[in-house]
């Protein structure tokens, strides 16, 4: 049997998902891919990384009106559970009104890398996708 290219490439994208999938071997928590997930998977998070990635750092407020439809409630709650992350950086000056300003840090901005890679990834693709979907819609009617 004659082995291609392609073929290795399939084995070891199948292999390389798999160790993704594999839960540690100290049995604590969940898979590392799902745990990452759930904390960042929602919108919000991935927004505020995004928004906050553009630039080199941003008050609240700016973030705010920057993320289209987010409550100010929301958005604490999300910049609370990236910062406990270690995803963003939470600098408070001691001035009257006081000012704070977050940011990136350099584990933020290594996720925001994948999310880059990502999002470029969707962007060339979003055509295949909406195609296959309209094909799958019109199979579902018949």
């Amino acid at each position: 049997m004659e082995i291609t290219i392609a073929d290795n490439q399939a084995f070891t994208l199948g292999a390389a998902a798999q160790k993704i999938l594999t839960v540690p071997e100290n049995g604590i928590g969940l898979c590392p891919v799902r745990d990452i997930l759930d904390r960042i998977g929602d919108k919000w998070s991935m927004l505020s990384i995004l928004h906050l990635g553009s630039v080199e750092s941003l008050r609240f407020n700016e973030l705010r009106k920057r993320i289209d439809g987010i409550s100010q409630r929301m958005l604490t709650v999300t910049l609370r559970s990236l910062e406990s992350d270690g995803l963003v950086a939470r600098k408070v000056y001691a001035e009257v009104p006081p000012r704070v300003e977050y940011r990136l840090t350099n584990l933020g901005i290594s996720l925001l890398e994948a999310m880059i890679e990502f999002g470029n990834w969707a962007n060339e693709h979003a055509p295949q996708i909406a195609q296959a979907r309209a094909a799958f819609a019109a199979k579902e009617q018949t």
